[in-house]
């Protein structure tokens, strides 16, 4: 579900300005103090001709203008990082596209921005009156939270429809015979782009799933109301007794017959290969049982990379999402879980995002 909440269309122009550094004294003048000139006065001519050279010496050492052209250079280096940037976005985006303090944009990313917010005021509005829903049933009906689940799939699938995003499923079928089975599991995949997000919901399809994510995702607006009034899975990585309580809370999901999903990695790639996995995903299903069923998310920063603020171009005919069989975590240690769905994943990825060591 992407930052489609942040401040859009703000184009940011700024000149650096590099004054130089005030003068300091050379560490020479110190040598001819007035204390040390009046006892070098009164010296031989050998040690008078001694402090005569260390005069010469003194005079040309070099003085803190010298680091100007230091500063400039850095000035150089950095504007050049810039237009670089600059260069990239419009090889991407096109001839309109520009660069802002929130992320690029061009034409197809504000029609984007503009109607992922539309349907997601709708979608907040929808959300609120499920919050008023659950507080005056007391939480007695929808135990298991579908029904936010459900407005976030609409919301995801309209805004895909309007853009053009679907991504190609290949293998669909697993899932749907999976789902058919009546069995839940933790859906795992790999994770460089927020389009990644309404692409594994996608991919799922109309069923209740809670997503395993960290803390910092509350405070994203709509988005976190989302994540509250759905209950899914919050993991604060800087509390230890948060990540055993998390651990709980998923095999229960999955014991109560939930499915969960999340990005095993941690955090998108920015480089766009597959990095190493974090083992909490893999010790909720093996404790519960449960499989995982690997997906391989492709292109999808071929869309939106990190540095755009919404996708620049549409999705279909670019972005697609392997499905692999599901990996039975019973008879596995939990390092050979991961093992065996890191590898099913590798294996459905394009080269330049697979990881260059195994």
């Amino acid at each position: 579900m992407m930052k489609f909440f942040g401040a859009i269309l703000l184009l940011a122009a700024s000149a650096a300005a590099f004054s130089p550094p005030t003068s300091t004294h050379h560490p020479a003048s110190a040598i001819l103090s007035p204390k040390l000139s009046i006892r070098t006065i009164a010296s031989p001519p050998l040690l008078r001709r001694s402090s005569s050279q260390l005069s010469s010496a003194a005079s040309v050492a070099p003085s803190s203008d010298d680091s100007a052209p230091t500063t400039s250079t850095d000035s150089s280096k950095a504007l050049t990082k810039q237009q670089k940037r600059l260069q990239q976005i419009r090889k991407e985006g096109g001839i309109f596209a520009f660069n802002t303090k929130y992320g690029a944009l061009n034409p197809y990313a504000i029609y984007y921005g503009l109607v992922s917010i539309g349907l997601g005021l709708v979608w907040f509005v929808a959300l609120t009156l499920s919050q008023l829903f659950y507080k005056v049933t007391f939480g007695k009906l929808d135990t298991k939270r579908r029904l936010p689940v459900f407005l976030g799939h609409v919301w995801g699938t309209l805004l895909m429809l309007f853009t053009g995003c679907f991504p190609k499923v290949e293998n669909w079928d697993i899932i749907k015979n999976f789902h058919k089975s009546g069995r839940k599991a933790m859906f795992v995949s790999n994770h460089n782009s927020w389009m990644d997000i309404p692409f594994l919901g996608h991919t799922i399809g109309w069923h209740n799933y809670k997503f395993v994510a960290k803390k910092e995702l509350e405070k994203v607006p709509i988005l976190g109301t989302a994540i509250k009034v759905a209950q899914n899975v919050l993991l604060d990585r800087t509390n230890r007794r948060s990540q055993l309580q998390t651990l709980k809370q998923g095999m229960k999901w999955l014991d109560d017959g939930v499915n969960l999903c999340t990005f095993p990695e941690g955090t998108r790639s920015r480089s766009g290969r597959l990095m190493t996995f974090k083992n909490g995903a893999f010790k909720m299903a093996h404790k519960a049982g449960a499989p995982v069923l690997p997906l391989s998310i492709c292109r999808a920063a071929d869309v939106m990379p990190s540095y755009w603020m919404f996708p620049y171009r549409p999705a279909m005919g670019v972005c697609s999402v392997v499905v692999h069989e599901p990996v039975e975590s019973e008879g596995k240690t939990e390092q050979e879980l991961a093992d065996a769905v890191r590898e099913s994943i590798i294996s459905g990825l394009p080269e330049e995002q697979r990881p260059l060591s195994s």
